[in-house]
């Protein structure tokens, strides 16, 4: 590896570290290479920052941003949160266990884990304090839920990664759904464990129960879920694409914001404001990574970092333990989307070589980073989810030892036992 990358990648990781924001570090740090390198064209900056955007796959990020946005306008919350209050009631832990529920049910419609946690860091934790629960303990729940965001299709990651690794979109949906679920169910038994320890009593203790109350929320949250089953549906049995599995679930979700009568001519504009403006802040950091991708792979430091892996390590687990080890330090100081357009083209190869599956190691990787968003110093989940509550960073650690547990067990399952992200996959594809 020559001086000139060697500086490239210190000029990338001081930036991003003093919090420079993310596509100004990467161009920063590619600019240095066109600059000092005797034989690159400076041109070439412009040309792929513009090719890395110009991508049909990537059309579905602002489909699907769009989408979550006029959920979030439509009235969806309130309604999928009646349903969980439904499901859950009977659980230890309260409204704890409706914000983890309401998070996996909100993942397979916002595809944003910090808008997901801002939500109900404003709607479900002065709740929760009301009801006896401490506030440290309300905000590690906020947050930790919040990653299953980013594993429930259609997540925003799931597509970046697909679009950079040219792996097959659909199929990292339908992985998303099973690994979601293990994360969902994981945390709310670890959840009912402190509940009852604490005696945060369920939401309704008496041993009847009413389906009228089920049916009903099912009725007002139904048409909602059906979203997912639509966009995953039809992706499977070809009626479309994922980038047009994009365009149709905005439609849906217009139809049904105006099916609510909460959607407005105001509104609708303010949803497409809120739509560029995310869409754009993602489209930057793509474009810029695209053009330090190009620069690693004309220096061949893919080739190289995959030659030194084989030749010092003889297994694929120790690879995927290393991988582990490597993506929550890098998790814990640089944020995910950014992280991984950097980093999957680097080990995307190495994987492929110790003969990793694609959807398995794609899991492992998204896992690795949902993690490092709940981890100090810079988890942008926790400092989101802390700012609003006004929770300590101090308490809210001491509240999450239990919950980094249950999530580095969750990792390790998933690392060691590949059926655990294929098995569905498998199922619906072959």
């Amino acid at each position: 590896m020559s001086d000139l990358i060697l500086g490239v990648i210190a000029v990338l990781f001081i930036a991003l570290m003093i919090r420079i924001p993310v596509f100004i570090s990467i161009l920063g740090a590619v600019a240095v290479y066109f600059l000092f390198s005797s034989h690159s064209n400076p041109v070439l900056l412009a040309q792929r920052f513009t090719s890395g955007i110009e991508s049909v796959p990537l059309l579905a990020v602002p489909f699907f941003v769009s989408a979550g946005v006029f959920m979030n306008y439509s009235g969806i919350t309130g309604r999928l949160m009646d349903l969980a209050v439904v499901l859950t009631a009977r659980l230890w832990g309260g409204l704890a266990q409706v914000n983890i529920l309401l998070s996996t049910l909100m993942g397979g419609l916002s595809g944003s884990s910090l808008a997901d946690a801002a939500m109900m860091s404003k709607m479900l934790v002065p709740e929760m304090e009301r009801r006896n629960m401490s506030r440290a303990f309300s905000t590690v729940i906020t947050a930790f839920s919040s990653t299953i965001t980013a594993l429930i299709p259609p997540g925003i990651g799931m597509i970046i990664y697909g679009s950079t690794a040219n792996v097959s979109i659909g199929q990292l949906f339908m992985g998303g759904i099973s690994v979601g679920m293990l994360v969902c169910v994981t945390l709310m038994v670890t959840t009912a464990m402190i509940a009852r320890r604490r005696n945060y009593v369920p939401l309704r203790q008496e041993a009847n129960f009413e389906p009228v109350s089920l049916r009903r929320a099912l009725v007002r949250g139904g048409p909602a879920l059906l979203l997912p089953v639509v966009v995953l549906g039809g992706i499977r049995i070809g009626v479309f694409t994922p980038t047009e599995a994009g365009a149709v679930s905005v439609l849906y979700s217009l139809l049904l914001g105006l099916a609510y009568r909460q959607i407005t001519f105001a509104r609708i504009g303010l949803c497409l404001k809120e739509t560029v403006q995310t869409t754009s802040v993602i489209m930057l950091i793509v474009g810029a990574a695209s053009a330090l991708a190009w620069v690693l792979t004309r220096e061949r430091i893919p080739q190289q970092l995959t030659a030194l892996m084989v030749d010092l390590i003889d297994s694929k687990y120790v690879f995927l333990l290393v991988v582990n080890a490597f993506l929550l330090i890098v998790g814990m100081f640089i944020e995910g989307n950014a992280a991984m357009i950097v980093l999957v083209p680097l080990l995307v190869p190495i994987a492929r070589a110790f003969g990793v599956e694609d959807i398995h190691f794609a899991f492992v990787f998204i896992f690795n980073l949902a993690i490092g968003a709940i981890t100090p110093p810079l988890g942008t989940l926790m400092f989101v989810t802390c700012s609003i509550t006004g929770c300590t960073i101090r308490d809210f650690l001491r509240d999450a030892r239990p919950f980094f547990l249950q999530m580095i067990a969750c990792l390790a399952a998933l690392t060691f036992v590949p059926g655990l992200s294929l098995w569905l996959v498998r199922l619906i594809y072959g």
